[in-house]
């Protein structure tokens, strides 16, 4: 690695979508000819496994790259959860496997065509089994009874590139192109059912989702140096996506024993969203003074159309995205930075589905359609310096989210939750977050980072106003200590304190972790244990609250875990330097 850097307000350059920044590693080249690559093998604890291997083979001409893997994760959860009360846990699993191949052809000194593509497949289940104690005051009579829920979901995605470079007379002047088109097709099956003390099934829901999605991305970069230093940037992008979601919901008859099909809640849903953006960026320094100014337009077309419904939901929008970042350099290594960013957050398509879906037999979700994206203002100032080799930061951040979305409760029936998602207002953020790397003795680095800040969310919910503020902070330390040349020992504390939401307050928690590598061969072959979650602290407790409603949720996870990798590197294998834009798109795994 020969840099990274930590982009919090990204330039004008980028994708505005979401609130997170950006992390680019920057790999040195190797021009190393010949056969090349890794393989991973790991293992842990309840099941869990996985291999993985890249092998690359290089010429002054082209470069030739196939890689696979394989997954298998098991994990259970243990959970409690009171509106009615009720305890119990779950289990899932998952396995997957990998394809991946790429070929770089370097046609000239000055030109590089790439080729690469993907392929995968996926299974996943998660069961859920809770015993439920229901009653009624006044009254006091004591209902018990047994919730399972099975959930499983299947598909396969593939996803094909291809990029292009030319760089031009001068250094930096370089004009870069790529696209890329994935498809990923799904099928998920979810089952819930009440039974009595004597197993006997009382109620129960079988839910489906089925449909293909595809994504075709575009864009193109230029960049081109005025004088050493000033810099023009501009560039085009387009992303154009296509999905169908086919819904449907049987329902548990006691006269024939099994599940009858529902038609009249089984759904299709088309949903289109077309986006395509132009942006400029002008850079340069005066002395000390760096300066770099953006602006990025993109205009959106989105049409949502469902089976059965009248109206189809629609966006035809202009939206701008101003960049300013400034910096200021002091002769002795100090630097003083200031930015500000304007993003968006778009809400997903599960949050825009209108259509009931039974997450088990006392909670139901739907989307809303209606939604609107998020808009946030980001604010920042920073300041660094070393004191030796040791670094200091301190930032100071200001944020403001319209169009707040949030995933709101409320009662759909007798001991029933609706889970949704609304715009319920607005909220701000202020605070500080600190940064401290110092080698505390020659072998033995400390990072430690800090981030405090004051939260306030208002709005309205439900016909209600409503306004709610906490002082949030979290910590981090990592520890990486090196006994001799082949062993590495990290150790890590992360705390986070408790924060509020629109409807209610989740508590703080503190997690460790701890990992040993050590390398043999030359460090060709290497080993590295993890345990994670080590004293078993890691929770997820929240309380939430309404009109007619209060709900307290405790859920704990498999602790601690531990997992062991093994890994191989043969003709020391170093990856080639990405182009930017030249990855791929892999599927990700939301849990709601």
């Amino acid at each position: 690695i020969k840099n990274i850097e930590i982009i919090t307000n990204p330039s004008a350059k980028y994708d505005p979508e979401g609130t997170s920044g950006i992390i680019n590693i920057i790999l040195k080249k190797n021009r190393q000819s010949g056969r090349i690559g890794l393989a991973n093998l790991n293992a842990g604890w309840d099941d869990k496994y996985g291999v993985d291997f890249l092998v690359e083979y290089r010429t002054e001409k082209y470069n030739a790259a196939f890689g696979a893997d394989y997954k298998r994760n098991q994990t259970t959860q243990q959970e409690l959860t009171s509106f009615l009360y009720s305890n119990g846990g779950s289990e899932r699993g998952r396995n997957s496997y990998g394809l991946r191949g790429s070929l770089d052809l370097n046609l000239t000194q000055k030109d590089v065509l790439s080729f690469g593509s993907r392929y995968g497949d996926r299974i996943s289940k998660r069961d859920f089994k809770s015993n439920y104690d229901e009653w009624t005051d006044p009254g006091g009579q004591h209902s018990l009874y047994a919730s399972l829920t099975k959930r499983k979901s299947n598909g396969y995605f593939y996803a094909l590139y291809s990029s292009y470079q030319h760089k031009f007379l001068g250094k930096g002047h370089i004009l870069s192109g790529d696209i890329q088109y994935s498809y990923r097709d799904s099928d998920e099956e979810t089952m819930n059912e009440l039974r009595s003390d004597q197993d006997v099934i009382t109620d129960g829901q079988r839910s489906s989702e089925t449909g293909p999605n595809r994504r075709l991305r575009a864009k193109i970069d230029y960049t081109h140096p005025l004088g050493e230093k000033n810099k023009f940037e501009a560039g085009y992008q387009s992303e154009l996506n296509h999905s169908v979601d086919n819904t449907g919901l049987y329902e548990f008859s006691a006269a024939q024993g099994d599940y009858v099909f529902l038609p009249d809640y089984s759904n299709s849903t088309i949903y289109d969203r077309n986006i395509h953006a132009i942006y400029g960026i002008y850079s340069g320094k005066l002395k000390r003074l760096g300066y770099q100014g953006g602006l990025r337009l993109e205009y959106t077309d989105r049409s949502i159309e469902f089976s059965g419904a009248a109206n189809h939901f629609t966006i035809d929008r202009r939206d701008y995205f101003p960049t300013i970042h400034t910096s200021y350099e002091f002769k002795d290594g100090q630097q003083l930075m200031a930015s500000y960013t304007r993003r968006i957050d778009r809400p997903h398509g599960w949050h825009l589905e209108p259509f009931e879906t039974w997450m088990d037999a006392y909670n139901v979700r739907v989307g809303n359609p209606a939604l609107k994206p998020e808009y946030i203002d980001s604010y920042e100032m920073g300041y660094q310096t070393y004191l030796g080799k040791n670094l200091f930061s301190i930032e100071t951040y200001y944020r403001k989210t319209n169009n707040k979305i949030e995933r709101v409760r409320s009662v759909y029936d007798k001991n029933i939750t609706l889970h949704s998602t609304k715009n319920i207002g607005v909220d701000y953020a202020l605070g500080s977050e600190l940064l401290f790397n110092v080698d505390l003795l020659k072998n033995w680095n400390i990072n430690l980072v800090g981030n405090l800040y004051d939260y306030r969310v208002e709005g309205v919910l439900y016909n209600e106003s409503f306004s709610r503020e906490s002082f949030t902070w979290s910590s981090r330390v990592s520890n990486s200590i090196k006994l001799g040349n082949v062993t590495q020992i990290q150790l890590d504390g992360n705390y986070r304190s408790q924060s509020v939401s629109s409807q209610g307050r989740r508590e703080g928690a503190f997690t460790a972790n701890a990992a040993v590598k050590y390398g043999f061969m030359k460090r060709q072959l290497s080993a590295t244990l993890q345990i994670r979650d080590i004293f078993g602290t890691g929770k997820y407790e929240f309380t939430t609250e309404g009109p007619n409603f209060y709900n307290y949720s405790y859920f704990t996870r498999e602790a601690p875990l531990a997992m062991l990798n093994i890994r191989y590197n043969f003709n020391n294998y170093k990856p080639e330097p990405k182009r930017d834009g030249n990855d791929i798109d892999v599927e990700v795994d939301e849990e709601l």
